[in-house]
């Protein structure tokens, strides 16, 4: 197509999304006070767990701050809720122009990637409550902890988004060794220091500082390496045997 074909095409799939996402916005109002609740557990969670030992209370500062919370919940629902149709949109607007094989490794990076980032969600979501209780257990003895709702909403989609990224890099690890970039042997010789650097990274990306969100963090990050180095090297071998099976009978083979 032409260049105007495209940038139409383009303005069509913006206008698309943008009503889709609209109208999940609409809906993410209508069921407000579930997501509330949603995000409001992991810190009730906390509570019940310090007991009588901190008194801890969340508000919300200013006048106009319960209608910019209600705003800014429901349009960060309304994201994660739309994002498969977006996604798609962007999607539709990209794969025509690959190659047949670039498409072939695209759908599978497609069809692998969003659960794994939901993988990693749910496992931020599972460790926040005890990263919470450890972050508020510092409060001193006879003060008590006020938690400001907007500082907290920042600080679990921070913590989710870490956990969702991160379990996508084994991922992209396998992208690499696909595109040639990497080789399975590669990852074997440097593989302690991948499982170092995962636990590295763990302790400085999650936002909490207790060693039990690290660990949650590190090792599926380090068995999901382990796997990764084990699928490259399967193709390594897949790919070895088919360089071996197009030499010819006049020429020289690899061994």
């Amino acid at each position: 197509m032409a260049l105007s074909d495209h940038l139409r095409e383009l303005r069509a799939r913006l206008l698309r999304s943008a009503l889709f996402l609209i109208i999940a916005f609409i809906v993410a109002l209508v069921f407000y006070d579930q997501l509330l609740s949603l995000v409001m557990d992991p810190y009730n969670d906390a509570r019940a767990m310090l007991g009588d030992d901190v008194q801890t209370e969340a508000y919300i500062k200013s006048a106009t701050g319960p209608l910019l919370l209600q705003l800014k919940l429901c349009g960060v629902a309304a994201l994660v809720a739309s994002s498969p149709y977006w996604l798609y949109q962007i999607w539709g607007f990209i794969v025509p122009g690959l190659h047949d094989n670039e498409k072939r490794w695209s759908y599978v990076f497609a069809a692998v990637a969003g659960p794994t980032f939901i993988l990693g969600v749910l496992t931020g979501y599972y460790v926040l409550p005890t990263g919470l209780e450890v972050l508020i257990g510092f409060t001193p003895e006879g003060m008590q902890n006020l938690v400001e709702f907007g500082e907290y909403f920042s600080f679990l989609t921070r913590m989710l988004l870490v956990f969702g990224v991160a379990f996508e890099i084994p991922l992209f690890v396998v992208m690499l060794n696909l595109a040639g970039v990497v080789s399975g042997k590669q990852l074997g010789r440097y593989r302690a220091w991948l499982i170092l650097g995962s636990f590295v990274f763990a302790a400085i990306a999650t936002p909490s500082t207790d060693p039990f969100s690290m660990l949650a963090l590190a090792v599926p990050m380090v068995v999901l390496f382990i796997v990764a180095e084990i699928i490259a090297r399967l193709v390594d071998r897949r790919r070895g045997r088919s360089a071996m099976s197009e030499v010819g009978d006049d020429e020289l083979s690899p061994l």
